[in-house]
């Protein structure tokens, strides 16, 4: 049997260094830069959450940079060479992420002033909820972060010959030291920093890519007689893994666990200086992730005419489809310097992004929740000591799980099964809580350990047994051109057979992965609605209005009685009045009965009223200006 050849790919040189330092430097000045105008500011709230205070410019920038990592620089171009460009239907699942975010979640988290969104689950239902909920996310977190310290780390190695783990550690070791010198501010405004990177390497290949390949009607014609351009399959078939509605539906669902609930993603959201600027952060980062898609999928289309008649993959030249990125970078720039580096930048700007995002946020939720519980009364400069030596832990940690990413597979499908598995049920379990007034703590407890349960049966009965090929439906990749060596090899003496598959593996564990996060939400759901009806629902008249999202009231706007019914007797009046921004009210609906109340039924307590934001009527919005100095109780 002949083997093939692979083309000669050059190493970096000095200029691709020069480069690729160049983003390691500035953003490691970034962190010294603000722990230095930073210094005087020295309470947590400073470090975990800027002050309050950010404008949504740079917190859009942000959540762009933070979520569209590595795995979309290097995962997503590959994804389209091998399957089409179905993955543009994210467009979709992208803007409902939003809307649904900004409209349903974000209102409640930012209103009821609290720094960890957990924080919320004990204002809600009680701490049981609040500790569960933070611990299945610090593990998502863990996770997730591995693979994208892993992903850049391996298209280093693919196009410089750079040590693997080497490179691993040094990007946690960068991470780490500016977000531990500069707090949620410097991350802030590196990711800022880092996103422009992440869109100049993009635009460069693409424009290298076209010319290198014909222009765009050449591109376009390649791309449609090699079938990529088929995009809307309405299949409803669910074992397919992307369809319209895997894409659409799923797509939605995951997306929305890891936007909609996420700690990192409200983190930069809360530390805006009004509500008005957290929404507007949140629609312009929707503009940001349309732009890296757009850039993603036609990568990829760019990179199957250029491969469409030697396909590296198949031919052996690589070893895994999340290296044909870099591998096509290195040889389309084979005599340009600098410009490798600048694509490598691009991959761990993406990195370096998440990463710091992922340590601030485990940082805050493991602060909130568990070092002020503990410890209550420790002074201001000494929970922010406590807040870095929790980043530096977080750095650590977050790094040495990419030695576990190694084993999950292509980086696309690893991550977003991660969210998928976790974020599911956590979706649920806020759903639960902001929109089903009826839902206690049992039924909250026991449905996202049912959610857990079934994300994670199917997730992992996945990983065991891999969905059929047929399912997948991988596009023909040819070699034809490949250079032939004509050298024999010896094959192989004795043919392996298929291991025995059990009937699940056909059927429940061939479930598409964008449908694990929907699995393990509507799972949630549905087992905690039926545990509070059994054990008892809760009483509107125990549940403050403002933890309770009035979503029944688009359906219900021409009856008082419908809506009392929805709201499960929780007094939708003093809500609409809070909503309006009557401080007179927002006082009048928040204290009632509050002495009455117990703190673990109803989840309020004075400590946590007395810093509630409020509403400031010239910019017609929630802020966060008073919440340091003024106290409304």
């Amino acid at each position: 049997m002949a083997s093939f050849i692979p083309p000669k790919v050059n190493n970096f040189v000095a200029w691709d260094y020069v480069v690729f330092a160049a983003l390691f430097l500035i953003s490691s000045g970034i962190g010294v830069f603000f722990a230095i105008t930073e210094r005087k500011k020295t309470t947590s709230s400073d470090f975990l959450v800027g002050g309050r205070q950010m404008t949504c410019g740079p917190v859009a920038l942000s959540l762009t940079a933070s979520f569209m990592s590595a795995v979309t620089v290097l995962g997503t171009p590959a994804e389209v060479y091998r399957h089409g460009a179905s993955f543009i239907l994210f467009f979709l699942a992208y803007m409902f992420v939003i809307i649904c975010t900004s409209e349903l979640f974000l209102p409640v988290f930012y209103r009821s002033g609290i720094t960890s969104t957990y924080e919320y689950l004990e204002l809600r239902f009680n701490k049981p909820v609040r500790m569960a909920a933070t611990m299945i996310y610090i593990v998502q977190t863990i996770l997730y972060t591995g693979v994208v310290v892993y992903a850049p780390a391996l298209a280093l190695n693919q196009v410089t010959g750079f040590n693997l783990w080497g490179s691993v550690f040094a990007t946690g070791i960068v991470c780490t030291f500016y977000c531990t010198l500069g707090g949620l501010k410097a991350v802030v405004w590196t990711d800022a920093f880092q996103l422009i990177v992440m869109v100049i390497g993009f635009v460069t290949v693409l424009v290298q890519g076209t010319i290198t390949n014909g222009g765009l009607t050449n591109i376009w014609e390649d791309a449609q007689n090699g079938s990529r351009l088929t995009i809307f399959d309405f299949d409803v078939d669910p074992l397919r893994r992307h369809t319209f509605w895997t894409i659409a539906i799923g797509g939605t669902f995951t997306w929305l666990g890891i936007y909609g609930v996420n700690q990192s993603t409200m983190q930069r959201c809360i530390s805006c200086k009004t509500e008005k600027h957290a929404k507007a952060a949140l629609y312009l980062n929707l503009l940001g992730l349309w732009v890296i898609l757009t850039c993603a999928v036609l990568s990829g289309l760019v990179m199957y005419s250029h491969f469409q008649t030697c396909d590296p993959w198949t031919a052996g030249f690589i070893s895994a489809p999340d290296q044909l990125m870099p591998y096509f970078v290195m040889i389309i720039f084979s005599t340009t310097p600098g410009l490798p580096g600048l694509f490598v930048a691009c991959a761990f700007s993406g990195t370096l992004s998440t990463v710091a995002a992922s340590i601030n946020a485990l940082a805050t939720v493991t602060f909130e929740d568990f070092v002020k519980h503990c410890l209550p009364n420790l002074s201001e400069r000494t929970s922010t000591w406590v807040s870095k030596g929790l980043c530096i832990v977080f750095g650590v940690i977050c790094t040495s799980m990419a030695v576990a990413a190694s084993f999950m597979g292509p980086v696309v499908q690893a991550s977003l099964s991660i969210h998928g598995m976790c974020g599911g049920p956590m979706l649920g379990l806020f759903t639960l809580g902001i929109i089903f007034p009826c839902t206690n703590w049992k039924g909250a407890l026991g449905g996202l350990l049912t959610g857990i349960t079934l994300a994670f049966w199917v997730g992992f009965g996945a990983f065991v047994y891999p969905a059929p090929a047929a399912k997948a439906l991988p596009l023909y990749l040819s070699t034809a051109e490949c250079i032939v060596n004509n050298t024999e090899t010896v094959p192989t003496m004795f043919p392996t057979s298929s291991p025995v598959r059990p009937h699940l593996a056909e059927t429940w564990y061939s479930l598409s992965y964008l449908y694990y996060s929907a699995v393990g939400c509507l799972g949630c759901i549905a087992a905690g609605l039926l545990i509070s009806l059994v054990t008892g629902p809760n009483k509107g008249e125990d549940i403050k209005p403002l933890l309770i999202r009035p979503v029944c009231n688009l359906f219900c706007f021409w009856s008082h009685k419908c809506k009392h019914l929805c709201w499960c007797g929780v007094d939708h009046d003093d809500s609409k009045a809070l909503h309006e921004g009557s401080e007179d009210n927002l006082h009048k609906g928040l204290g009632k009965k509050a002495e009455a109340n117990d703190a673990l039924a109803n989840g309020f307590n004075k400590e946590t009223l007395s810093h509630l934001p409020g509403y400031n009527p010239s910019e017609k919005s929630y802020t966060n200006t008073s919440i340091e100095t003024e106290s409304y109780f």
